[in-house]
């Protein structure tokens, strides 16, 4: 009987496009282990990526300045914020819709808070209004605190994009800038904004190539940097 109603809420899960991630508690009551952080706006469950619907954090390469001038790593401190929110319990996901990039769009959420929403109000994060408006009025909140991002200077994680791609691709083969680089770690593609991008070099005689997006490269089976 517990066997038959495990199997009829799985599905019911997933019908509803809801993904419950169990965390092994730690001897310290905190847990972890089994959902990884890629970055402030994305998790890793298994095979499975899943990106935070509605929010757009830094890239992790990105830094940002502190009222007083001084550039401090925003990208890499809004993944460790992300890392401590998801540190805290089990980790529940709600969402049926993919990206181009093949994740999983969701809202998540540990012992009741929502993810999403605690990225943008701490401010490690912003709304993506270009595909909601869900956050706003968090956004709005944040930067009247000055949290996170608010207390300096930033620029908005898609304009630095923005700018890494129009700067690299002056200076590529047919202004496409994604490197696809292989190494002993598989065949991997490099954004203008990935941390490695400069130090990587392509040698086109060894097949590694350039790509004009990253749809291109995951279609030709290159896969992002972990």
């Amino acid at each position: 009987m517990c066997r038959r109603f495990i199997s009829r809420s799985r599905a019911l899960f997933l019908a509803l496009g809801i993904i419950v991630i169990p965390l092994p508690a730690l001897a310290d009551g905190t847990s972890g282990g089994s959902v990884r952080v890629i970055d402030g706006d994305t998790i890793e469950f298994g095979q499975e990526k899943i990106r935070l619907d509605g929010i757009d954090a830094p890239e992790l390469a990105q830094s940002c300045k502190t009222s007083a001038g001084k550039t401090w790593p925003c990208g890499k401190a809004s993944r460790r914020f992300l890392e401590r929110l998801v540190e805290t319990g089990q980790v529940t996901c709600t969402g049926d819709q993919h990206d181009a990039y093949d994740r999983r769009i969701a809202t998540c959420h540990v012992r009741g808070r929502n993810l999403n929403a605690e990225m943008i109000r701490s401010g490690h994060a912003l709304a993506f209004r270009r595909y909601s408006t869900t956050y706003v009025m968090e956004e709005e909140t944040a930067q009247l605190g000055q949290k996170g991002l608010w207390a300096g200077t930033f620029e908005a994680p898609w304009d630095y994009r923005a700018k890494k791609w129009q700067v690299a691709s002056q200076a590529v083969p047919e202004n496409c800038p994604i490197k696809g680089n292989i190494s002993a770690n598989g065949r991997i593609y490099h954004t203008p904004w990935s941390p490695h991008y400069n130090r990587t070099r392509i040698n086109e005689a060894a097949g590694e190539r350039w790509f004009c997006s990253e749809i291109e490269a995951i279609a030709a089976g290159w896969r992002p940097p972990e």
